[in-house]
């Protein structure tokens, strides 16, 4: 099937108020230039040379999204076009966006990334280093605007685990939206959910799919 028949039934799958964060790490602008002629503006990446190159070449109404690990050396060459970055996972990363944004004078919308998985090889704060973070750190960002979680379940054919581990993504997502950002009505986004599970992910409150191979077809070689 084509990008644009494989974009339009994601989209229709789509219930009102998720978005659909169309993975195009690894993908040729020429490929992100079909799927943004079928209506799509949302796109993630994951290194920061690529996002760089992929900005400058493509129409600006485009909302990046940078959905990788993100390296503190990188973070200066992203912050100027970034809309959105998943994966924050320390209180370093979250002060180093904050640095740079201040001097970009822009305000980076963030997500706190989650450690729910069964991997060691995924990332992100334990619930309670999480709480933590935010309890020893109450002084507001300027310059970073942290708009509430991200998480990957694990990779396992058993849906009764990851239905359990995204439920716990939201049942931590709505313990923050009534105490550490009760007076922050801008926290409310939960990203979880990916080509293989992001039906699933729905059905357990996110708000933010991150769709790429379902989409795109498989990812070809890095080529930065």
């Amino acid at each position: 099937m084509s990008i644009a028949t494989q974009l339009y039934e994601v989209q229709q799958a789509l219930p009102q108020g998720v978005r659909l964060v169309a993975v195009s790490k690894f993908h040729p602008k020429e490929t992100i230039g079909e799927a943004y002629r079928e209506g799509q503006r949302i796109f993630g990446e994951s290194r920061a040379q690529e996002l760089k190159a992929k900005y400058e070449a493509l129409p600006k109404d485009i909302e990046w999204h940078f959905i990788g690990t993100l390296q503190t050396n990188k973070i200066k060459y992203i912050i100027p076009y970034v809309a959105m970055i998943h994966g924050i996972d320390s209180y370093k990363l979250l002060a180093e966006v904050d640095k740079h944004a201040q001097k970009a004078g822009r305000i980076v919308d963030c997500l706190l990334q989650l450690h729910i998985a069964q991997e060691e090889t995924k990332f992100g704060f334990s619930f309670n280093e999480c709480r933590d973070m935010l309890n020893e750190n109450r002084q507001p960002w300027e310059h970073v605007r942290i708009r509430g979680l991200m998480g990957m379940a694990s990779d396992t054919d058993n849906e009764e685990q990851i239905k359990k581990e995204f439920c716990a993504l939201y049942t931590f997502f709505r313990e923050l939206k009534s105490t550490s950002f009760a007076a922050q009505p801008t926290f409310n986004e939960l990203s979880m959910g990916m080509s293989h599970d992001y039906q699933l992910a729905i059905a357990e409150g996110s708000t933010l799919v991150r769709v790429g191979s379902r989409i795109f077809g498989q990812r070809p070689a890095a080529r930065f």
